[in-house]
């Protein structure tokens, strides 16, 4: 799938414009992903940690499991939110790939539309839920949780706002790519 903050010929936006918006686009998405590599990382010392006071100290320590049940929880949706791209997404498309570009469109829009009226009708509650959990703390770090559930929001905004402009292009004439399994992990 091309690049979503680049236009497509005809549309109005003029080439420097157009090099200014990947360039900040390509920015947050580095900044994106530093983000999830940081959480990575003290997950992972998190971890040894938990290792060294558990086997070698004899101490065991509940804080270094939350802390790594926590950041496992923030990287998967801040990763699925903001780093992976859509066609890095896992899916069944043995269907999706055998049809033309006309067809792929259509299933990708009803699709969309699930998703978008589905993570739509659910925010209120999600958010009510989210806001509602500031009365609790975490056992070892004392983290409200509505702290610690507010990547969920973060979450549920990005899907929507990324179906909706997929759905936009869709709309306009941008077919959804046929998956390639040649192409598997490229980055071309």
């Amino acid at each position: 799938m091309q690049d979503p903050l680049e236009a497509r010929p005809g549309t109005p936006a003029s080439p420097g414009r157009r090099s200014a918006l990947q360039q900040i686009g390509r920015w947050l998405y580095r900044r994106a992903e530093n983000i999830l590599a940081i959480m990575l990382g003290v997950m992972f010392v998190a971890f040894l940690l938990q290792v060294f006071f558990r086997y070698v100290m004899n101490w065991p320590s509940g804080w270094t499991n939350e802390l790594s049940s926590v950041l496992w929880i923030w990287i998967v949706l801040w990763g699925a939110a903001f780093v992976v791209r859509e066609n890095e997404e896992m899916r069944f498309d043995l269907i999706l790939t055998s049809v033309g570009p006309r067809t792929r469109c259509g299933m990708f829009l009803i699709t969309a539309v699930a998703l978008i009226v589905l993570y739509g009708a659910s925010f209120p509650a999600i958010f009510d839920y989210v806001t509602f959990m500031k009365i609790e703390k975490s056992a070892y770090l004392g983290i409200r949780f509505d702290w610690l559930y507010s990547i969920y929001l973060i979450f549920v905004i990005a899907i929507l706002v990324r179906y909706l402009w997929l759905s936009w292009q869709v709309l306009h004439g941008k077919a959804p790519e046929a998956f390639d399994p040649n192409q598997a992990g490229d980055d071309a």
